[in-house]
């Protein structure tokens, strides 16, 4: 099977449980997706820099294993460590973050690669996988190379795949976040997007833009605030109503896990409906637990 590789930053992630207690983890969006893809049968890699040896690099490598996911495009940076975020929960499970990761190594992924190797991965995967995050800590040279990257990818038939995933701290402005995403928009196959990230960075309403980026060519899934969901293409709009929700403990990793159902059911050859129902079936298990990634023995 060809594989999915998914690009970004797997940080330690401290989930407060009181004032004084946490659970230690790894996650980040694409981490999570990346998990929640190969949990759904897919072959997938990740791509990414880590320290060398020391605890938390070696967890999360064996993490990755744990999970099925490929390790040969993860790079082991000497005298360096991973980012670290803490997460705390308001009583409707949203989510406030704290994060510790100016010294990542994934801020210089593509100086420490091999950008040869990469290139060849790109356009021998089945998809690629990378969201604003991604884009964002690697910095204005790293984007120019990795969109050289994903271009060369896109012309040898891989099917990129883009979460806007907007946080505003990690940019410059959001007209350099705005520039980042109508440039990588081109060269995507699907387009997922969370209506109040689009909203930070488009003035106009969040189906224009959709409608627009479809007559090019991509699929695109809008996640409204509403719950609804409409998937935009050339063959026109698919529009889904809102589904009782259950139990919400912890909304992260919610679009994350979205993501992950809606893109394998979509490589699978599923309509689009169908990968619709997968995806919020997912997204529901994962929001009625604390944390990004559920155990497997709660995956559906």
């Amino acid at each position: 099977m060809t594989r999915v590789i998914a690009f970004g930053e797997c940080m330690v992630e401290l989930s407060l449980v009181t004032a004084e207690t946490a659970e230690i983890g790894y996650a980040g969006d694409t981490y999570n997706t990346a998990v929640y893809l190969s949990r759904l049968g897919r072959r997938v890699a990740y791509a990414t820099a880590l320290g060398r040896g020391d605890r938390f690099s070696r967890g999360i490598l064996e993490r990755m294993a744990a999970e099925g996911i490929e390790t040969d495009l993860v790079t082991e940076v000497e005298g360096r460590l991973p980012g670290l975020y803490a997460i705390e929960r308001d009583a409707a499970g949203e989510r406030s973050f704290f994060y510790w990761r100016g010294e990542a190594p994934v801020r210089e992924y593509l100086r420490f690669a091999d950008e040869a190797r990469l290139a060849r991965a790109f356009g021998e995967a089945e998809l690629v996988y990378l969201s604003g995050i991604s884009l964002a800590v690697i910095g204005e040279a790293g984007r120019a190379r990795m969109l050289e990257l994903l271009s060369r990818a896109a012309q040898a038939g891989t099917a990129i795949a883009f979460d806007p995933n907007y946080r505003a701290r990690l940019w410059p402005s959001s007209q350099t976040a705005r520039a980042a995403l109508e440039a990588i928009a081109p060269f995507c196959r699907f387009l997922s997007f969370g209506a109040a990230d689009l909203a930070a960075l488009h003035e106009g309403p969040a189906a224009e833009v959709a409608r627009a980026w479809a007559a090019q060519g991509v699929e695109v899934v809008q996640r409204n605030e509403d719950r609804t969901v409409r998937v935009h293409s050339g063959a026109g709009v698919e529009s889904f109503a809102p589904e009782p929700c259950g139990e919400v403990v912890d909304t992260t990793g919610a679009g994350d896990s979205f993501n992950a159902a809606y893109l394998a059911a979509r490589l699978a050859g599923d309509p689009v409906a169908a990968s619709v129902a997968a995806a919020r079936a997912l997204a529901a298990c994962v929001v009625a637990r604390r944390g990004a990634i559920i155990p497997r023995e709660a995956h559906p």
